[in-house]
C-alpha cells in the first residue's frame, strides 16, 4: 500500500511539475496568439528595426526596397534604391542605420531618404559587405562583416579582408576590428543597458556572449547557445531571440525557453508595434506576426 501511495504521489508531481513547466514555457506568447502573415510576394525579405512610433521597416535586398509595416495599416514602400541594404536598427537620432553592401558600405538615411555613408572600409581596404547592426545607447555600432558574394558586384570584386569579423563604429568616426576568430559572424544585438553584446557565428552554429568595454572592446567571451542566427533582437525580460531554421528563445541564463514554428525559414526578427508587443519575422517571401506577452526594447 505504500509503495502504491508513493508511486500516486510521486505521479501526481511529475505531472503537476511538467504542466507547470509548460506554461512557463509558453507564458512569453500572448493567450491564444497565433503566427499570421502579414504581408507576402517579396524576393527576400531582412533587416528589421523598429522606430519610435512601432513601425517596422523590413528590406526586399534582391529587389532593393525597404517597406514599412503599421499595426494599423497596409504594408507600404518607403524607398526603392537602397544601397542593397540587409540588416538595419535605428539610432538615437532617430537615423536608420543599414549594412548597405553594393558598396559594402555601413551607412544611415537622412531626412531625405539620402544615404549616408559611415565606413566602407577597414585597414585600407574594402568590407566584405556588413550585414547585420546594432546601436548601442550612446550610438556607436556593432556590425557583422561576413562574406556573401553578391551578382550585383562588379566583375573581379572579391574577398579581401584576412577574417570575416565584427566591427565596432565609435561615434567619432574609428573602426575598430573587435572580433577575429568566427567563421561566419552574422546576427547580434546588444542588451539595452549597452553592457552585454550577443553574436552568432551561423556557420559554426553557436551564439557567443561579450562583456562591452568602455573603449568599445569585447572581454570574457563566453558560449550561450548551440545555434547559428541570421538574425537577432532581445525583449524586456533579456530573452534572446534567434532565427535559425525557426525562431528559438533563450533566457539571460542561456536556458532554451521557447520554440516558435514559422511557415517560412525566419531570417530576421524584432518586436513592432505601439507597445512593442508585436514580434515581427522576416521569412524569405513572407512576413510574420506573433502577439507577445512581452516587449522589445528601445
Amino acid at each position: 500500500m505504500k509503495t502504491l501511495k508513493f508511486v500516486i504521489t510521486l505521479l501526481f508531481f511529475s505531472t503537476f511539475f511538467l504542466l507547470s513547466a509548460q506554461e512557463r514555457k509558453s507564458s512569453i506568447i500572448a493567450d491564444k496568439a497565433t503566427i499570421e502573415q502579414t504581408g507576402s510576394g517579396f524576393s527576400f525579405t531582412e533587416g528589421p528595426a523598429v522606430d519610435v512610433k512601432g513601425r517596422v521597416y523590413f528590406t526586399d535586398q534582391p529587389n532593393d526596397r525597404i517597406h514599412i509595416w503599421d499595426e494599423k495599416e497596409a504594408i507600404s514602400l518607403w524607398l526603392e534604391g537602397t544601397g542593397r541594404s540587409n540588416g538595419m536598427y535605428f539610432d538615437n537620432k532617430g537615423q536608420l542605420v543599414t549594412c548597405a553592401d553594393e558598396k559594402t558600405q555601413l551607412a544611415y538615411f537622412d531626412i531625405d531618404k539620402n544615404l549616408i555613408k559611415l565606413c566602407d572600409s577597414y585597414d585600407g581596404k574594402h568590407l566584405n559587405g556588413p550585414n547585420d547592426v546594432w546601436v548601442t545607447p550612446k550610438g556607436d555600432c556593432y556590425f557583422t562583416d561576413p562574406y556573401y558574394h553578391r551578382n550585383w558586384w562588379a566583375d573581379g570584386h572579391k574577398e579581401i579582408q584576412d577574417v570575416r569579423g565584427v566591427y565596432y563604429l565609435s561615434t567619432k568616426g574609428k573602426v575598430s576590428r573587435v572580433i577575429d576568430d568566427f567563421k561566419t559572424p552574422n546576427g547580434l544585438i546588444g542588451t539595452p543597458d549597452g553592457k552585454i553584446l550577443y553574436v552568432a557565428d551561423i556557420e559554426d552554429k553557436k551564439i557567443w556572449k561579450y562583456d562591452i568595454q568602455p573603449d568599445g572592446s569585447l572581454l570574457n567571451k563566453t558560449f550561450f547557445a548551440p545555434h547559428g542566427s541570421d538574425g537577432m533582437t532581445i525583449d524586456n525580460e533579456g530573452n534572446v531571440y534567434l532565427t535559425y531554421g525557426k525562431v528559438w528563445v533563450y533566457n539571460p541564463k542561456g536556458e532554451l525557453i521557447e520554440e516558435i514554428e514559422i511557415p517560412e525559414s525566419p531570417s530576421n526578427i524584432c518586436f513592432g508595434g505601439e507597445k512593442r508587443d508585436i514580434l515581427f519575422v522576416t521569412a524569405r517571401k513572407g512576413v510574420y506576426i506573433l502577439k507577445m506577452n512581452v516587449n522589445g526594447v528601445n
